[in-house]
């Protein structure tokens, strides 16, 4: 069954790689969306795909790039996007 969520990701998540990182496991797991940074620091994902893949991506979003620090994570259910047909970096 396919899923989507909205994913905002706080803590030392901007200047460490984590939309590159976040667009690497996107991509191996067959997600689709986009990740950006927001202007209050965080990082704002938009993920959709099959529930497992999107549960994996969270556990990997979770950890963080090595020269992160994640300290929340919030989610929220949305509707899915018929028109996604990849997984992009926006600002």
């Amino acid at each position: 069954m396919k899923i989507a969520y909205k994913i905002i990701v706080q803590g030392k998540v901007q200047g460490v790689g984590y939309r590159w990182f976040t667009l690497q496991i996107a991509q191996q797991l067959n997600i689709k969306g986009y990740v950006k940074n927001l202007d209050n620091g965080d990082v704002e994902i938009f993920a959709q795909g099959d529930e497992a893949s999107i549960h994996e991506m969270l556990v990997q979003l979770r950890k963080g790039p090595s020269f992160s620090n994640v300290t929340n994570i919030a989610i929220l259910d949305v509707d899915i996007d018929h028109n996604l047909n990849q997984f992009k970096v926006t600002h």
